[in-house]
């Protein structure tokens, strides 16, 4: 079988939610690399105009001209402001042929101590914030008979992981949803490509203060970058971060319950985030608390008990 000829990106639009720190931010410059035209949006707005002008500085662009990259507010929780941002990506810098659904949290500790507080926000970020962006940018893929739509999840979307219940619960639906997209978009015989990003523990403010996990390292935000690239010339639905993550997954399945679960506490997997240093991520807990604009905080507190 001959392999697919990989698709050029130059020239191409794309759009990033979360785009203004981690894997966004590196997404961003990964794809500005190869030549595209990227809106980033994010509820932090000050903090994406200032990855944009870094990106801008830092990348020379093709022929001389510097790379074409804005930066947009943002809030996957309000479908108004995604369509806001879609329709500002589309003004300034063309129809979108890349949406990279990025924007997420993931606050950790046991279920029984999670507030509603936190159960709602992670529900309207991860879950409801993937609808919202799905919603405004399919109809115009479906009309223009192409685009890739890019959901981000986690390796968290395929196990239950101690410690994070609700996100990963979360992280479980962008990967159902995902692959119901897939086949409606087959079944509407449309050009239009959905993957599925399911990456380790990645090494960013996200990740801050979690275990290491035996025979699976943390990865970068430059690692998932490079496969979210590798994905967009080569279509693919599952693209597991490391690619080796994926191999695992599929062994470990064919387990039964009692063996999956020993496998997950012979490398540790079962204690990597329900054992989380609090210290080390208090200052993204602090953050994520406080990721929706609609919370009433006349001071923004200066510390967080952990």
């Amino acid at each position: 079988m001959a392999r697919q000829q990989p698709r050029v990106l130059i020239g191409r639009t794309a759009a990033i939610t979360g785009g203004a720190r981690g894997i966004g931010k590196e997404t961003a410059r990964a794809l500005l690399r190869e030549g595209m035209k990227v809106g980033i949006g994010d509820l932090d707005l000050a903090t994406a105009e200032a990855t944009a002008e870094d990106l801008r500085r830092a990348l020379p662009g093709r022929g001389g001209n510097g790379v074409e990259i804005r930066a947009y507010a943002l809030d996957v929780v309000d479908r108004d402001s995604v369509r806001a941002f879609v329709e500002g990506v589309e003004r300034d810098l063309g129809p979108i042929d890349v949406f990279d659904s990025n924007a997420g949290i993931m606050p950790l500790g046991t279920f029984l101590d999670e507030t509603d507080e936190s159960t709602r926000r992670q529900i309207d970020i991860n879950v409801n914030g993937v609808i919202n962006c799905a919603k405004e940018v399919l109809p115009r893929f479906v009309e223009r008979r192409r685009g890739h739509l890019v959901n981000v999840a986690s390796m968290a979307g395929k196990a239950g992981v101690p410690g994070a219940a609700t996100y990963c619960g979360t992280k479980h639906f962008v990967v159902g949803l995902s692959e119901a997209l897939r086949g409606e978009m087959r079944h509407a015989g449309v050009d239009v490509d959905v993957t599925c990003v399911m990456p380790a523990i990645v090494q960013t403010e996200l990740a801050a203060g979690t275990k290491d996990t035996r025979g699976v390292k943390k990865v970068t935000p430059e690692d998932v970058a490079e496969a979210i690239v590798e994905a967009l010339k080569v279509p693919r639905f599952d693209v597991y971060v490391p690619k080796a993550a994926g191999v695992a997954n599929t062994v470990i399945g064919v387990l039964p319950r009692r063996g999956r679960e020993s496998v997950a506490r012979a490398i540790g997997a079962d204690k990597t985030l329900i054992e989380a240093d609090p210290s080390a991520r208090a200052g993204y807990e602090l953050r994520a608390s406080e990721s929706d604009p609609r919370l009433e905080t006349p001071a923004p507190p200066k510390s967080l008990t952990p």
